[in-house]
Order: structure tokens, then sequence, then C-alpha cells
């Protein structure tokens, strides 16, 4: 990595508090780059990303968390010399992004089950897909489902789900597609609610989570929008790019069409015309 940044006059600096990585890459806007590479997980990503968001200046991703969905998504995930290659070889694309509550995020958000899960990940010294695995499960004993109303266009829908998503990009990460067949350049949002989960049903659905069939499973919501407001009886957590946040009882959801460039391999599919 180093190498590779003197190779092309650029600078590594690692971060050593939260929300370092977005203070970083303010000061390397404010000083003339134009191109700021987040190696990491999506919380790195998160925070550069936001910093960046609405600038002509381009995201580098180098992904080295336990889900990379948005790298994945794009096609970046890989080797980190296959993304630092990409920084070469690649060229900017312009990606939409989101507010949830006020809080930005490029690959998704949500409540329930997946922001519980969150705030217990992020607490772990030790991660990775598998210990994921294992923590979601025992949590998944004790979890009940939420209710919900969810108001798009004037429109109000009551749903009972396990978990709530609002995703940018078509999955969480590790090829677990919450939104199958979501764009991250159409100007939309995907909102995601899967039904409550017994034992029953949990392996069927985690089948079709994980090969892009989610649409297809009985009960499950799936439901494009610019904007969502989602109402819930108790405040609770609520994750952006696996980040949490406390939330209220009443979280607004909006897309930002355009709003961030990141660098993308050159079979990435043209950006959608508005």
């Amino acid at each position: 990595m180093r190498a590779f940044a003197a190779q092309h006059g650029a600078a590594v600096v690692f971060t050593d508090h939260p929300r370092h990585a977005a203070e970083l890459a303010r000061h390397a806007l404010a000083h003339g780059s134009t191109v700021v590479v987040a190696v990491g997980g999506d919380g790195t990503m998160n925070e550069v990303a936001g910093a960046l968001v609405g600038t002509e200046a381009v995201l580098g991703l180098v992904p080295s968390g336990s889900g990379d969905g948005l790298g994945r998504h794009l096609g970046i995930h890989g080797s980190p010399a296959h993304a630092l290659a990409l920084l070469l070889s690649g060229r900017p694309r312009s990606i939409d992004s989101g507010l949830a509550d006020g809080h930005p995020f490029f690959n998704a958000a949500g409540l329930g089950f997946e922001a519980e899960i969150a705030q217990r990940f992020n607490r772990l010294k030790r991660r990775g897909f598998f210990r994921y695995l294992a923590m979601s499960g025992a949590a998944f004993r004790h979890w009940q489902p939420r209710d919900y109303t969810v108001i798009q266009a004037g429109r109000s829908e009551q749903m009972r789900a396990f978990t709530l998503a609002v995703a940018n990009s078509d999955q969480y990460g590790n090829n677990a597609r919450i939104a199958p067949g979501a764009r991250i350049d159409d100007g939309e949002l995907n909102l995601s609610a899967v039904p409550p989960v017994t034992w029953l049903n949990a392996v069927p659905l985690v089948t079709r989570l994980f090969t892009g069939r989610l649409a297809g499973a009985t009960g499950m919501v799936l439901r494009p929008g610019e904007r969502f407001t989602v109402m819930q009886a108790t405040p609770g957590p609520l994750h952006t790019d696996g980040e949490v946040h406390e939330a209220g009882t009443t979280i607004e959801f909006q897309v930002r069409p355009q709003s961030l460039r990141v660098m993308c391999p050159d079979f990435s599919p043209p950006a959608k015309n508005h």
C-alpha cells in the first residue's frame, strides 16, 4: 500500500479515533485532492464517502471489511492489488446515496434485527463473516419482530417485520442480496421488509437471501422509492452502513441521486440517464 501510494504521489494516513476518516477526507479535499481512497470496511467507506458526497472528488475503494457490500455491488471486491489497480484502470461513475434520519449511507441502512446485530457486531474485538453468523444465530433465538408503518407517496402501509432495510445497492455484503435487482444509480432506494422468521421458514429465507430470490418469499415486502417515512412504536437503533445511531419513533429515508463519484471497473454498467 505504501509503495503504491509513493509511486503515484499519494500519502497514506491512518485513522486513530472514530470519525477520523471523515476529518482526513475533508482535509484532503481542502488541499486539492481529486481522488480520496478509503481502505477498510463499510464504516470507513461511509465516513470518507460522506465527506465527498456532492463534490467532484472521486472515491477510491480498497475494501477490507467483513462484508464489503458496496464494493461487491460495484465489482470492486477482491484482493487489495485488484482494488489498487482499478484506481489506475477504472473510470469515475456517479452513484446515488441515501439519508436515514439525517445520516448518510451508501450501501444499506436499516431497523430491527439488522440494527441490533450491527450494534452487537461493533462491540466485538474480533470480527469476520463466521463470527457474524454465530452472533446472529445466538441473537435470533430471542428476537421478536416489530410493527412498522411505512408511508410512501402519501400511501400508508402496516407491516410486521423481522428486519427492515432501506438499500441503495442490492446487498448487505458477502452477496447477501437484501434488495435483488436494485440499481445504485436509478434515483431510487429499495425498502425490503423481511417477514417474521420462524424455525420453519428460516432456512428458505436465508437460501433466498444468498441466491438473490427474496422477491419470491412469502410475506416479503419490496418497495422502490425516492423517500420513505418509517414509524415504529418505540425508539431503537438504526444502522447506516453498519454504523449504529439511536433513532426515534419516526425515521425519514430519502435518496440523493447521482451524489457521489466512485472509481469503478470499466465493465460497470453505465449510469442511468435521468
